[in-house]
């Protein structure tokens, strides 16, 4: 038993289930399959805004972001290398780790090694402040991060640098290596500046508690929340949204912006690569949401937050 199994509100998938989907439903026909030839946009950064103190939001990657607030860089489950374990990128870093920004804060939403990347935080080192949900200090320490790992339980808050950093519920779990799943605790955040607020989910399926979360953490100014990494449903369907709950995530949250993310950077699952922003942008269309609203970001895309 983890020490957190209690909250992990999905049923466990194991090497049975793991071999259906591997292994019996190709045999069946069942597999979606990819037909290939997409290439996940991506472009150069904006040096200038990057490394400037004003309010920005970069797409990395997958979940990976650079937010500048209060004059603050805030990394987001950095994932800075060209592999993760076997899995090879699709598309490079929008920002490779020699040319970040100093960097503030890295914020961990989970363990699991697309989301927490010893890779990552050895480079990033003992500068900056890490902040994760509770038990994954060790893991950041044993990649080199510095004695300055604040651990948060869910609706706990920590005040750093004028910034205040909520750690908020997620429907997954966490397993770092094999033997301690849910030993620790997983989540997303809300980081509130003088600019505004900004939501990450981490990995969550779909749930109610997105209308909590907006209720007592928000107002939400950006919400980054997952659109990829779905199918098969009835494996993924208690770990991971798809495009048209990430659409009503928003919703519930009272997000003013919904920015998408988790897809296009490791072909994680079996949905096609190319696939989730357009089911996204459907979807938003579908919930009423503004055009202008919905940010599908390139790889090193780089906006601009101030009002």
């Amino acid at each position: 038993m983890g020490r957190f199994d209690h909250l992990a509100t999905q049923p466990r998938r194991g090497p049975a289930e793991l071999f259906r989907w591997r292994v019996l439903d190709p045999l069946k026909g069942k597999r979606i399959k990819d037909p290939g030839g997409f290439v996940t946009p991506s472009r150069a950064p904006d040096a200038d805004l990057v490394r400037s103190p004003a309010p920005s939001l970069c797409w990395i990657g997958h979940a990976s972001f650079l937010l500048t607030l209060g004059k603050k860089n805030i990394l987001f489950d950095p994932v800075l290398g060209e592999r993760i374990g076997p899995m090879k990128r699709l598309v490079a870093p929008g920002i490779p780790w020699q040319d970040l920004p100093p960097i503030d804060i890295v914020v961990i939403t989970h363990n699991h090694r697309d989301h927490l990347d010893p890779w990552s935080i050895e480079r990033l080192g003992d500068r900056p402040t890490y902040v994760a949900p509770l038990g994954n200090t060790r893991f950041l320490k044993a990649a080199g991060a510095s004695a300055k790992v604040v651990e948060l339980d869910w609706w706990e808050t920590t005040g750093i640098g004028g910034l205040e950093i909520t750690l908020v519920p997620a429907r997954h779990w966490s397993m770092h290596f094999p033997w301690d799943r849910n030993d620790a605790l997983w989540g997303g955040y809300v980081i509130r500046g003088p600019e505004g607020s900004a939501y990450h989910s981490g990995d969550t399926a779909y749930w109610d508690t997105f209308e909590e979360i907006g209720r007592r953490a928000g107002p939400i100014d950006w919400a980054m929340l997952p659109i990829g990494a779905y199918e098969p449903r009835w494996f993924m369907e208690p770990q991971h949204m798809g495009p048209e709950e990430a659409a009503s995530a928003a919703r519930l949250l009272g997000a003013k912006h919904f920015v998408a993310m988790h897809w296009g950077t490791f072909k994680l699952t079996d949905e096609p690569v190319g696939e989730p922003p357009e089911r996204a942008r459907a979807a938003w269309q579908a919930e009423g949401g503004a055009e202008e609203k919905l940010w599908i970001l390139d790889v090193g895309e780089t906006r601009y937050l101030g009002r």
